[in-house]
């Protein structure tokens, strides 16, 4: 199972970074990328991205059920990992203290920094109807991805 998932996103990086070259909108690119991921991931009811406006995080392109628009920096799991600057997979969103919920079906989550010049510019999050959704192969699958968008910004800069 885990081999197939490893091939599953390996897959996916391939359609992004087909998706993104020579693009060089980053809302452009987040909107494809969080459309690739909302309807190729199973077990996924919400996909997308926040960017960093200031002390909050404000929503940016997505799928999934209408979203919180502002989330404060170090509240909920997706401002904690721009405070830790580091990825949050939650097993149980419900156990996590300082939650913020947008979407009641959510039960885990996943979200990753996403990095220009060493600064937090925006989080992936992805979140799932699911108890302990995201794993390893996950994380490993979803930072590549995050990857090519990072790279991406750095070809806007040409």
């Amino acid at each position: 199972m885990a081999e197939n998932k490893k091939q599953h996103y390996l897959e996916l990086a391939q359609q992004v970074e087909a998706i993104v070259a020579g693009e060089r909108d980053l809302v452009a690119n987040m909107a494809n990328i969080s459309a690739i991921l909302y309807w190729a991931l199973a077990n996924v009811n919400w996909a997308g991205f926040y960017l960093i406006n200031g002390e909050q995080l404000v929503l940016g392109p997505f799928h999934g059920q209408p979203a919180c628009i502002r989330i404060p920096i170090g509240k909920g799991v997706c401002g904690t990992a721009v405070s830790e600057n580091s990825i949050q997979i939650i097993d149980d969103v419900h156990q996590f203290s300082g939650h913020i919920s947008c979407d009641a079906a959510s039960n885990s989550e996943i979200v990753l920094p996403i990095r220009k010049n060493n600064q937090i510019i925006a989080v992936l999050d992805i979140d799932s109807p699911n108890i302990a959704r995201f794993d390893h192969e996950d994380k490993f699958g979803l930072c590549r991805i995050v990857d090519i968008l990072q790279a991406s910004l750095y070809d806007s800069d040409k």
